[in-house]
């Protein structure tokens, strides 16, 4: 691999972490508390409404069962309005962020609803207000779980960003189509591909190591 080549591959990975990072962190700020509200107005919640829970869940059902190529293309009118150009790396951020968003708030309120129903009773029993659930039992005892599905919904964005470089948007998947493909260069296929496996492993392998360290049982 020539050093231009080098040069590129690099640069492609800091804005295929970029994106992950960015849309991760927004996925994980917006999704939790969707999470939350899924289980706590569910059937038997703390919060129970059963109009807002099948509505939320109806909202997040539909963004879910849209395939992310089709969203990124639909949402190009408020990536503009938001970034101002449908074009790059922070571009991608938006369509990332609101695919991975219902993605991971369906995976933080199944480690939701395994917390023991005793331990949220017991509280209740003590006097704890809804809040008081929320941050004492809810979300510490479901804290492995929450960041297993963090760990598993940054995977998911590495490969969403590979497919929203095939629209401009930057990153290793743009690398590998522009060059790997279209120039039929395949050490920079092979170097792309291998990059990936890496970078999905050592995310895999820190968030394992994370959960372990949670997991209180």
């Amino acid at each position: 691999m020539t050093p231009i080549m080098l040069e590129l591959l690099i640069r492609s990975l800091w804005e295929t972490i970029l994106m992950t990072v960015a849309s991760g962190v927004i996925s994980l700020v917006a999704g939790l508390p969707l999470g939350l509200a899924l289980v706590v107005t569910a059937r038997g919640g703390i919060a129970e409404n059963l109009w807002i829970n099948r509505g939320l869940g109806a909202v997040i059902n539909g963004f879910r069962s849209v395939p992310f190529i089709i969203l990124l293309v639909a949402l190009i009118p408020l990536t503009r309005l938001i970034v101002g150009t449908a074009l790059g790396t922070w571009a991608a951020i938006v369509p990332l962020a609101i695919a991975a968003t219902p993605y991971y708030a369906r995976i933080a309120e199944v480690s939701l609803r395994e917390v023991d129903r005793g331990l949220i009773d017991a509280v209740r029993a003590m006097g704890g207000n809804r809040w008081t659930i929320i941050r004492e039992v809810l979300v510490p005892e479901a804290l492995p779980g929450i960041v297993a599905g963090f760990t598993v919904t940054l995977v998911t964005l590495i490969g969403a960003s590979a497919m929203a470089g095939a629209i401009g948007a930057g990153g290793l998947g743009d690398l590998a189509i522009r060059y790997g493909y279209q120039r039929f260069e395949t050490s920079v296929m092979v170097a792309v591909v291998a990059v990936l496996i890496v970078l999905v492993c050592g995310i895999q392998w820190f968030g394992d190591r994370l959960v372990a360290r949670l997991d209180r049982r």
